[in-house]
């Protein structure tokens, strides 16, 4: 998608030892303390295409960045014609922590000339995390896009071969919206339609929150619509509700504002749980996902 595209690596002099690398260590919740934690989350997992504005440190260049789901041929980052940088959360390398090899990429990416494409960087080593190179006084705004035009400036997605490869990129896209009033909502229509919503709070709260609702038969988002499960991700919990056949975005709206005050207040409790609400939790462990 770029004129070019180069990989950070340097190289060692014949003969010299290859020094042993340092492993990352392990963060079960690696983007915890960033404003927008559970957003990144769903873009790095459930949401096909969309774009959160960032702002590096001075420290760092004040640059403006765009972090986003995932770029062509999963690449780690791409730095456009027009200056743009281009940072994804779905790639291929995977160490201990994503922050950091989001970071790793970031800061490579600022190096590159406009035009290039990171193609690889490997597993990093101990470094600086995202924590610590983007300002969290920043925007963070977040943006679902229909399309991945995002990738391309204008000029480049009018060219014929581009258009056409961006295309067939799209037809991939499954259709994704956020959900006003609440954060990190996501409507999703797969054939039938489904909510998925990323929560900041301690995993197993959630799932004793959720139980709670499960037995007294209050767990549904919206008339309807019944609770199917969860997917566990970066250290936080995203239930998942099938909803009513046709369902709309907009629809869900009141129904998830009023829905999340009731969820609230099973949050906040700290009665032991009852027989039932024990059954209920152990029914939604046992359908729950563990992505990477």
């Amino acid at each position: 998608m770029g004129k070019k595209s180069r990989s950070k690596r340097q190289s060692r002099p014949e003969g010299t030892p290859r020094p042993k690398r340092q492993e990352v260590p392990f963060v079960e919740r690696p983007f915890e303390g960033l404003p927008g934690e559970t957003d990144l989350v769903a873009m790095r997992e459930v949401v096909p295409a969309a774009s959160m504005a960032v702002r590096t440190t001075a420290e760092h260049g004040a640059r403006d960045v765009q972090l986003v789901t995932l770029l062509p041929e999963m690449l780690p980052a791409l730095h456009r014609e027009d200056g743009t940088v281009l940072v994804a959360l779905q790639t291929a390398a995977h160490s201990g922590d994503a922050s950091r090899d989001v970071a790793a990429a970031l800061l490579a990416a600022l190096e590159l000339e406009p035009g290039s494409a990171l193609t690889g960087t490997g597993l990093p080593e101990p470094g600086p995390r995202l924590q610590d190179v983007l300002d969290l006084e920043g925007p963070f705004d977040l943006t679902v896009h229909d399309t991945f035009a995002f990738w391309l400036t204008d000029d480049a997605a009018s060219e014929t071969e581009v258009a056409a490869a961006l295309e067939q990129a799209n037809s991939n896209i499954i259709p994704t919206v956020k959900i006003d009033g609440v954060d990190s909502a996501y409507w999703c229509r797969m054939g039938r339609e489904f909510l998925r919503w990323a929560r900041p709070e301690d995993q197993e709260k959630v799932l004793d929150a959720v139980a709670r609702l499960h037995a007294a038969r209050e767990s549904a988002v919206d008339d309807g619509a019944k609770f199917v499960g969860a997917f566990r991700s970066c250290g936080i919990l995203i239930p998942v509700w099938e909803l009513a056949p046709g369902t709309e975005a907009e629809e869900l709206t009141g129904p998830l504002a009023a829905f999340e005050k009731k969820l609230d207040d099973a949050l906040a409790s700290t009665e032991p749980l009852t027989a039932d609400e024990r059954r209920a939790r152990a029914g939604i462990v046992s359908r729950q996902v563990s992505l990477r």
